[in-house]
């Protein structure tokens, strides 16, 4: 279940990122590409400390955790690699 919420609070966090992106720049172009390369180093931090707190608190060892992190890490990542095929934002 933690997981499942830690996706969605991805696809949470890639709304918010290319809304802010989106009224920083008016519309797409810069503003967007940088809020989605921002979104992707924040929520590389927000996956890692994921993984910390799963191999330091919960007693998992990094072989049990690195599978969680590259779920939690590349699903939202994907949502936004399709927001850039959909809109040539690259």
């Amino acid at each position: 279940m933690r997981t499942l919420l830690f996706i969605l609070g991805g696809f949470v966090l890639l709304a918010v990122c290319l809304a802010a992106g989106k009224s920083m720049a008016g519309g797409f172009g810069d503003g967007m590409r940088m809020s989605l390369i921002a979104f992707a180093a924040l929520w590389f931090v927000i996956a890692a400390a994921n993984m910390w707190i799963g191999i330091a608190k919960a007693g998992y060892s990094f072989g049990e955790e690195l599978p969680i992190f590259l779920l939690i890490y590349l699903l939202p990542l994907a949502g936004a690699a399709f927001v850039v095929v959909k809109w040539k934002l690259f």
